[in-house]
This record gives C-alpha cells, sequence and structure tokens, in this order.
C-alpha cells in the first residue's frame, strides 16, 4: 500500500495524541501542563509530536488534568475529531432508544 500522505501518522511512540488540540483549545501552554503533571515542558512537545510515548502514569495524569478518560487523548489509531466522536455516539444512542 503506498502512502499517499492523506493520513496522519502516528510519532515514533507508535501513539496518536490530542494534547496540543487540547491545549490550545484550553489556553494552556505546555509549560502549565507540564508544570501540572510534573515532567519538564520539553517532555510536552516530545509527546505533542509523537517522539516519546508516556508511562501508564503520565498518561493518566494528563488525562486527569483534562478531566476525559485517556482513550479520549491516547489511541493506537488516528484520532477524530473530539466533537465527532461525541456526537456520533449521541446520535447512535438516539437511535436506538425507544
Amino acid at each position: 500500500m503506498q502512502d499517499n500522505g492523506s493520513q496522519p501518522k502516528p510519532g515514533e511512540s507508535g501513539l496518536y495524541n490530542r494534547i496540543a488540540v487540547l491545549r490550545a483549545e484550553r489556553g494552556i501552554s505546555r509549560q502549565q501542563l507540564a508544570d501540572a503533571v510534573g515532567v519538564n515542558y520539553q517532555t510536552i512537545g516530545f509527546l505533542e509530536r509523537g517522539g516519546y510515548g508516556p508511562s501508564l502514569k503520565l498518561a493518566f495524569q494528563i488525562a486527569e488534568y483534562f478531566d476525559l478518560p485517556v482513550e479520549a487523548i491516547f489511541s493506537t489509531q488516528p484520532l477524530k475529531p473530539l466533537s465527532q466522536q461525541v456526537y456520533a455516539s449521541s446520535q447512535s444512542e438516539e437511535k436506538g432508544s425507544p
């Protein structure tokens, strides 16, 4: 299969994440997130670029900071926009309800 560049690629860690999007939406700097979870701000940059896979503890700390489940932030598959995931699941629930 040939890569045409249209699909996002995971970083070296093999994980996709939406840390940068979440930070931007909430107006949080890398330094602020790093301070909150107890790492260097460069670690946040490496995570965002996929150059570093977080420890399980760090992944949970980041999820707790954003008040989201871990799987809403990290995935081995490309992540859909969060709004699409939320609205898609609520629409399927409405179709299934009496």
